[in-house]
């Protein structure tokens, strides 16, 4: 039922907005921080759940996805209402953030894939899955 994944998701957002909410009290900051990502996460958490559980039906899961797509327009939207031209205004402080936020991912990103070691690609998988079963393979101009 299609319906039951719209209500998973409005319990999601509904905790992840209230806990968004208490989460800008204890940080007191007038604003929601965090709302819509604690949803999402959430939703990821209690689909993850149905799956091993073997309870996630067809209906549940096509309502959990259709919803689970508008995260970031979502996103986007409630980032939009921020007042950044008022935050910028503050101080110099909130550019110093942002770019170092942004230099920190960078550098994960760079970490991460250093660490995680030589990938293969599509064509060297098909290539030994082919050896492996005994298929000819075209490109190395033998057959059979």
């Amino acid at each position: 039922m299609t319906i039951s994944g719209v209500a998973l998701l409005a319990i999601c957002t509904l905790l992840g907005g209230l806990l968004g909410d208490l989460l800008g009290v204890a940080l007191g900051v007038k604003a929601n921080v965090g709302g819509v990502g604690i949803a999402m996460m959430f939703l990821i958490a209690v689909r993850l759940w149905l799956v091993r559980h073997g309870l996630l039906s067809r209906g549940l899961n096509t309502g959990v996805e259709f919803w689970g797509s508008f995260y970031i327009p979502i996103v986007v939207a409630m980032a939009a209402q921020q007042n950044v031209v008022a935050a910028a205004k503050g101080g110099p402080i909130v550019v110093i953030a942002g770019a170092g936020a942004v230099a920190v991912c960078f550098a994960m990103v760079a970490m991460i894939g250093r660490l995680s070691g030589r990938i293969e690609t599509m064509d060297e998988i098909e290539a030994r899955e082919a050896i492996e079963a005994n298929v000819p393979h075209f490109k190395s101009g033998r057959v059979g």
